[in-house]
């Protein structure tokens, strides 16, 4: 990367880092993707039941080998049933820790994001003793109405791909509610594959560094 776009970059980061701390979240710099893995260990204690939301940033900074050590209890749900996968849902809120992207992360340090499921969202907001977050600088936006288009426009239509979700968003690459003059933040199709179902914007927190942010200065997931 060009040296001056990088010092653009990471000062965007710092910024964005010390509102999160600010907002009582606990933030962390990783210039590349292949130092994620040693903050996270940092994170995470001996014998911890770990467990994860649906996350290609995730997968991309090679996390899997660290957390399949038997020091810690893994619930892999890469490794599940469907019928497995749906129970874990409801473990995940009695876990240690809980490991998630964001679908956007704005300068004054708010996370931004939508679910289908919505069982990735209630994790971030409750039940599990320690959130830690990951997400490329690419998620970082000005203010909530940039992370609500950066979902519209990015983060929806590339994630009903990946699920294989026949929605608007999928077959146009960008959200319906686009088009219209008066949008509101939650509009959108009606299909059954819908994946924008609820919204949560995390502000600033009452349990001070329950939420951990590895702001990473590469672009990673959607």
């Amino acid at each position: 990367m060009d040296n001056n776009l990088k010092s653009t970059i990471t000062k965007r980061i710092n910024k964005t880092g010390e509102n999160l701390r600010k907002n009582n979240m606990e933030f962390y710099y990783a210039e590349t993707k292949e130092d994620v893995p040693a903050i996270v260990e940092s994170l995470i204690k001996e014998g911890d039941v770990i467990t994860n939301g649906g996350t290609m940033t995730m997968k991309e900074c090679g996390l899997s080998e660290l957390l399949s050590s038997p020091k810690y209890s893994y619930l892999d749900r890469s490794k599940m049933t469907p019928e497995e996968v749906s129970d874990l849902y409801i473990r995940a809120f009695s876990a240690d820790v809980y490991i998630s992207s964001t679908n956007a992360v704005t300068e004054d340090g708010v996370l931004y994001n939508v679910d289908g499921n919505s069982n990735r969202i209630a994790a971030i907001a409750f039940g599990p003793k320690s959130v830690i977050i990951i997400a490329g600088y690419n998620k970082i936006v000005r203010n909530l109405e940039e992370a609500e288009i950066r979902v519209k426009n990015i983060a929806a239509p590339a994630n009903c791909e990946r699920l294989s979700c026949e929605t608007y968003c999928k077959e146009k690459g960008e959200c319906v509610s686009l088009s219209k003059a008066d949008r509101q933040m939650s509009d959108g199709c009606s299909g059954d594959g819908r994946i924008c179902c609820n919204y949560l914007i995390s502000a600033q927190q009452r349990h001070k560094g329950r939420i951990k942010v590895i702001l990473v200065g590469e672009e990673l997931g959607y």
